[in-house]
C-alpha cells in the first residue's frame, strides 16, 4: 500500500474504534461508568504491583547469582 493509503485506513480505523468506544460508554450511566472505570485501574493496579513483585524477586535472584560466580572466579 502507498503511504497515503496507509494513513487513511489509520485515521478511518481509529475513527471506528472512537465510535465503538463512545458508543460502549454512553450507554451506562456516570455512576455505573465510574464504578466499572475505578474497579478496572483497581485492577490493573493490582496486578502490575503483582508483576513487578516477581520481577523485583528474579532480579535479586540473578543478582545473587552474578555475586556467587564473582566470588568463585576470585577464588
Amino acid at each position: 500500500m502507498k503511504k497515503e493509503t496507509k494513513i487513511i485506513v489509520g485515521v478511518l480505523a481509529g475513527a471506528a474504534l472512537g465510535a465503538t468506544i463512545a458508543l460502549a460508554l454512553s450507554s451506562d450511566s456516570t455512576s455505573d461508568l465510574k464504578s466499572k472505570v475505578s474497579d478496572f485501574l483497581a485492577d490493573l493496579l493490582d496486578a502490575s504491583k503483582d508483576k513487578l513483585a516477581g520481577l523485583a524477586d528474579k532480579a535479586t535472584n540473578v543478582a545473587d547469582k552474578v555475586k556467587d560466580k564473582v566470588a568463585e572466579i576470585n577464588a
